[in-house]
């Protein structure tokens, strides 16, 4: 047997985008025990994950753990990620894959956002707390960002923690902005709840900029400090280790065709 784990990161046309994943996933790979460590890109950079997979089997990989470097559960990890792994077998069909869970729902993913606050002078019980999502019509997406609030909440003793998203979710940032125009007497802490920079924190930070309330304060992205560290490094942890053949990938993927019929 000869392990590998190959990291998909999602891509960006920014290139520090890519360069901050890729560095992320290099402190990494140091807590990880793998004959075989590649890094591949969903879309926009590459390698593929086609490529990323064929280079492991060219090492001699015979089992491959397959782990996404993406925050919450959606369409990328459910759908898109599996489909080129699927074609990658094709090419490959004698290797064993399991394929790992997105960083989801965690503590210190919550720490990790009042972590972000801090930075700028920390919150008061008073305080409002805005995480701005990707967004996405998976539901999943919604439920685990609201999650993640209430995580904040319990752990900041702020009441106030708000979700909004960038695309295909409600409600907006544009439509948080607005609301939060009657909130004058509070300071308003704004967390991009997003791994890396890119065009979508180009974005915020326009809007940001360009809104004359004066009681905003952007905060910095996730970026991939020490906790969003050590939980994907539990997320690899978990899928080469296979524990109750959980993560095995076929079986999930009988098991998500199974619900579907």
């Amino acid at each position: 047997m000869k392990q590998a784990v190959l990291y998909v990161c999602h891509g960006s046309r920014v290139k520090k985008a890519c360069a901050e994943a890729i560095a992320f996933i290099k402190r990494c790979q140091q807590h990880i025990e793998a004959d075989i460590q590649e890094i591949c890109f969903l879309e926009l950079a590459s390698p593929s994950i086609e490529q990323g997979f064929a280079s492991c089997v060219k090492q001699g990989a015979t089992h491959i753990a397959v782990v996404p470097l993406l925050l919450l559960t959606a369409v990328h990890a459910k759908e898109d990620i599996p489909c080129e792994v699927k074609i990658a077998l094709k090419k490959h069909p004698n290797v064993k894959v399991t394929y790992g869970k997105p960083i989801g729902v965690h503590e210190k993913m919550a720490s990790s956002v009042l972590e972000r606050v801090s930075e700028q002078g920390g919150a008061d019980a008073d305080s409002v707390i805005i995480l701005i999502g990707r967004g996405s019509s998976d539901p999943d997406v919604i439920r685990d960002l609201q999650a993640i609030g209430e995580l904040v909440k319990d752990k900041s003793g702020i009441k106030d923690i708000r979700t909004c998203y960038l695309t295909a979710a409600k409600p907006s940032f544009d439509e948080m902005l607005d609301s939060l125009s009657s909130v004058k007497d509070k300071t308003i802490f704004i967390v991009p709840y997003l791994l890396f920079t890119g065009l979508l924190m180009q974005e915020i930070e326009a809007k940001v900029t360009g809104n004359c309330q004066g009681n905003l304060t952007l905060c910095r992205y996730l970026g991939y400090d020490s906790k969003v560290e050590q939980v994907f490094t539990e997320r690899i942890i978990e899928a080469v280790d296979n524990k109750g053949s959980f993560f095995s990938f076929q079986e999930r993927e009988d098991n998500h065709a199974a619900v579907n019929d």
